[in-house]
């Protein structure tokens, strides 16, 4: 083939997005961190942004953090500005979908463009080291007595812990109205409430708590897992004979109005970085369970989460 002819074949795969990887220009990322810096959609977004340039398919990976509205403010963020760029990305998951059913944000996870569920992790309910309660059984026993005497600490209203909470609740024959739900920004300010003694039970992936489970300054008492979580001395919900079980997954969405070739482009790179050791370390370090999926498999499955939540929620009185 002549040098004239192959160039122009290697314009027109990239004018596509069909270029391979190893032949690409590595992009200048940025990620839409809809949190507070120090949660887990952050540590995730990092992480993910390190994975990205040890894998060589980003050049810089730049970050903007905005916090609240269990991810809402962030999105419309997302939505509003980052229309048609191949380069933007979202991280979102389960959080952000029971934020948007309880919320009603006028933005939609619609307008933006599914790319990739990254992993999956279960939540941990844990006690301050001070508190006078010492095992799940005896906050349900408090809860039947009084339920609003009982703050219950996590994330953003329709965040998985506080579903978890409703569920619990309904389960043990509470109504879950009647919950004294307490929803923090991220978890830095509900772990911040629980060291303090500010709330009576927080909830949050385990990963967010575990140096000050590890320290004992905070006292695990149950994950919302169907088995004990690997290598990890906690009982479940269900050998406490509470039937809840309800687990957290995170992932990454592109930009409205990107073309297929953009999407492709994007899902190509992210799910490179999912294969780099600086990734692998990150699900070691996090206990971040891999649960990849990509393309039309990954956009049904997010519609299938939103009909599967909002089910749950309404069955536990929360819509």
């Amino acid at each position: 083939m002549r040098r004239d002819t192959f160039l122009k074949s290697l314009a027109a795969l990239a004018a596509t997005g069909t270029l391979p990887l190893s032949a690409r220009a590595a992009a200048n990322l940025k990620m839409m961190i809809p949190a507070n810096p120090g949660g887990g959609w952050d540590s995730t977004g990092r992480a993910l942004g390190k994975a990205l340039l040890e894998s060589g398919v980003a050049g810089t990976v730049t970050y903007d953090n905005k916090g609240g509205a269990a991810g809402a403010i962030g999105l419309a963020q997302f939505v509003n500005a980052s229309k048609g760029d191949g380069n933007a990305l979202l991280v979102m998951g389960a959080v952000m979908l029971g934020g948007i059913i309880t919320g009603k944000p006028p933005v939609s996870l619609t307008q933006a463009t599914p790319i990739a569920r990254l992993t999956s992790e279960y939540n941990v309910f844990v006690l301050p080291a001070n508190s006078p309660f010492k095992t799940m059984g005896e906050v349900i026993e408090q809860l039947k007595k009084d339920p609003g005497s009982v703050k219950w600490g996590g994330g953003s209203r329709g965040s998985t812990e506080h579903i978890a909470a409703a569920m619990i609740a309904r389960e043990v024959g509470v109504d879950a109205s009647r919950i004294n739900y307490v929803a923090f920004r991220g978890s830095g300010e509900a772990t911040a409430a629980i060291l303090g003694g500010n709330v009576t039970i927080g909830g949050s992936g385990y990963s967010e708590f575990q140096q000050y489970i590890e320290s004992g300054k905070m006292r695990a008492i149950g994950v919302t897992s169907a088995q004990r979580l690997k290598g990890i001395a906690v009982p479940t919900l269900k050998e406490q004979g509470i039937n809840v079980e309800i687990g957290n997954w995170r992932g990454v969405y592109g930009a409205p109005g990107i073309s297929p070739a953009q999407r492709k482009g994007l899902t190509d790179m992210v799910l490179a970085a999912l294969k780099t050791k600086a990734w692998a370390e990150a699900l070691e370090k996090n206990g971040w369970t891999p649960a990849v999926m990509s393309g039309k498999a990954f956009e049904e499955f997010v519609d299938l989460e939103f009909a599967s939540l909002r089910a749950t929620m309404v069955k536990a009185g929360m819509v």
